[in-house]
Order: structure tokens, then sequence, then C-alpha cells
């Protein structure tokens, strides 16, 4: 069992949670992730790490309430328990030897940016940040972002906060105002993902995706994870979830991240009809 630290809403949709787990906070590093289930009977859902303290022996996790799951576990409070807590799971992201990177979160996507942009920073590499949302109250992380940024560019696709437009927009305009970068890491939707790797190869930038299939067990065994990547496939929980942007295949992905929408929002909805008949 794993105690809930901290629980902060972040928007009507994204919830924080801080959850005591000191043996993974021993080992975690950005872009690793974990795999929980709320209760004994429920299904397994994996988790990136937003951010962990070693010394307090923490894990910060960031989600969207989309599914039955996540309805669930954002019902449990500070003090509450999370049944299973697995990880860390997947490669790390690579940041060693960087110099000069562009970080574009998307979304709730920004959750797993920020702790690479904040390890990028830490060692002493120049990150220029582009976060995006639909609009100013989806906004999540903006202060942890400017910490961890030299310049920062917030967008918003109606202009009620930071600059309208796309993050592709502010990648671009940075791009042609000389900016060099070593390697740009875009983290989000796939299609805002898509568009990112289809302008940078313009720009021959090397370009890191991180991937977010269906999965089950993290380990490679069940297959749900797989991708399609230079033609081979791949397997997000264990030969990622970071992947070469300009290799993956991304209609692939979309068209099968798809598949179980409807029945996520079924399932969600059943969850929240039986809150509300108990609270």
């Amino acid at each position: 069992m794993y105690k809930i630290i901290r629980k902060q809403v972040l928007n009507p949709t994204v919830t924080l949670m801080e959850v005591d787990a000191p043996l993974i906070a021993k080992k975690a590093e950005p872009g690793q992730f974990v795999i929980l289930r709320v209760d004994e009977d429920g299904e397994r859902i994996p988790l990136t790490v937003a951010d962990f303290d070693r010394e307090k022996g923490t894990i910060t996790i960031i989600f969207q309430i989309v599914g039955a799951t996540t309805e669930k576990l954002n019902h449990l409070n500070e003090g509450e328990f999370i049944h299973d807590f697995v990880g860390p799971l997947g490669t790390p992201s690579h940041t060693e030897g960087l110099k000069k990177v562009a970080v574009v979160g998307g979304g709730v996507g920004c959750a797993i940016a920020y702790p690479i942009a904040k390890k990028l920073h830490n060692n002493g590499c120049e990150v220029h940040s582009i976060v995006g949302f639909r609009n100013k109250d989806l906004v999540i992380l903006e202060d942890e972002f400017k910490a961890a940024s030299n310049v920062m560019k917030m967008m918003t696709d109606d202009g009620s906060y930071g600059e309208k437009g796309l993050v592709t927009d502010a990648l671009k305009s940075l791009i042609d105002a000389g900016n060099q970068y070593d390697e740009v890491i875009a983290i989000g939707p796939l299609v805002m993902m898509k568009f990112v790797c289809k302008l940078t190869k313009e720009y021959g930038i090397k370009t890191v995706v991180s991937m977010n299939p269906i999965m089950i067990d993290g380990t490679g065994m069940c297959g749900g994870c797989r991708l399609t990547v230079g033609g081979e496939t791949k397997f997000a929980c264990v030969d990622g979830p970071d992947f070469d942007g300009h290799l993956v295949d991304f209609d692939e992905a979309l068209e099968r991240g798809a598949m179980y929408k409807e029945f996520e929002t079924a399932k969600r909805e059943e969850v929240c009809n039986l809150y509300k008949g108990v609270r």
C-alpha cells in the first residue's frame, strides 16, 4: 500500500499526487513510469514519473481523468492509499552531453516534459521550453517550467494566455531566429508530436518523442504497447518510451490509440454514477 502524501488539482481534469514510494524514488529518472492499481480488483495503468524526491522518498504523478481508473484514483485523498505502485519502468530519457535543447510539451504531456527539462537545466544545458494548451484554464506547471528554462514560450490555441498559436509556430520562430538545437524533445498528443517531427525533419534537427500507447504489464510480454519505428516493431514499455520521432509511424499509433475511446468513456461514466450514488 502506498500513501498519498499530497494531492493538488491542477485544472478541472488534471490532478497531481505525491506518493510515498522510497524504493522507487531512489532509482527513478526522467522519462520513466510506474504502473499502479487503485485497488485489489483494479486495472493496471501506466503513469509517467512527473517528479521525484529521493530524500523524502516520494514520487509525483500527474494524471488526466479520462477513464474509469483515473476517475477512481481521483477520488482518493491525502492520507489514503494506492494498492499497487510498481516502478521505475522504461528507459530513462537521454540527457547527458546535450548543450542546447528545445523541450516541447502539449497539454498533460507537459507533466512528462517537465522532469526532462528540469534535469537538462540542472546539467547546465540551455533549455528552451515551449508549452501549449487549448486555453488558459488548462495551463499546468507554468512556474516549474519557468524555473527550468532559459527561454519559455507559452502558447494557447485561443490566445487566452501567452501567445496565440500552436507549439510548432513557436518552435519554427525560435529556429528561424538562429537557434541551433542539439535536439528537440516533444511530448504531448500524438498529432502534436507528429507535426513537430514534420517541422524538425525539414530543418534536420534530431527529435525525440515520448510514446504512450496502450500498455498492460510494462515488461514487454503482453505486446499491447507495440509501435512501428523505422519499419520495426518496438515495445514502448521496454524499448522506450522515448523514440526517434522521425522514424515513428504516427498514423498507425493514432489508429491504435483510438481503439478503446468509446469503452473508456462508457466505463468512466459508470464509475462517475457509482460515486454519485455513494456520496
